[in-house]
């Protein structure tokens, strides 16, 4: 068992293995394969194993029991909300190499620099705006009940924005 998980407990071992030991984590650490360190301290579309992809997808129609109709709405606000993400990483490697430039002359270049923060804000709000007009198209889509599970597992931490 892991117990440096906070989520960690004392289950017995003879379920299947969800997460491979090389992780830090055996079977029975989790109540269900869902709740497994994918979904924990990610935003959207952070890494391959975040919002935006298979596996927050199943989990979502799975927890908020999602219609088929729903499902397909919720790939494609995930999956737009994975590309402005892909992007903010995109810019924010541009403006680590801006600032790395402006450090790397013979004279400080704050021109470099502030293209750089300039890019790295733009970016945040890009990002905030993705953000926004993805929960209002959730709350759309869901019933009162699904958006009050969906309410929970945002205030509890199971999911992070």
């Amino acid at each position: 068992m892991c117990r440096s998980h906070p989520r960690a407990h004392a289950r017995s071992h003879d379920g299947p293995r969800h997460f491979a030991p090389e992780h830090g984590y055996e079977a029975g650490d989790f109540a269900a394969p869902w709740e497994g360190p994918f979904m924990r301290g990610h935003g959207f579309g952070h890494g391959d194993d975040s919002f935006g992809v298979r596996r927050p997808l199943r989990f979502l129609a799975h927890k908020l029991e999602l219609s088929d109709e729903q499902v397909g709405q919720l790939a494609k606000i995930l999956d737009d909300l994975k590309t402005e993400r892909a992007q903010a990483s995109v810019d924010d490697r541009r403006t680590l190499a801006d600032f790395a430039d402006a450090i790397d002359g013979e004279t400080f270049d704050a021109a470099k620099v502030e293209a750089g923060s300039k890019r790295r804000a733009e970016s945040a709000t890009r990002v905030r705006e993705a953000v926004t007009k993805a929960l209002g198209q959730l709350h759309a889509m869901l019933n009162p009940q699904q958006r009050n599970r969906l309410s929970y597992m945002i205030r509890s931490g199971m999911l992070s924005l």
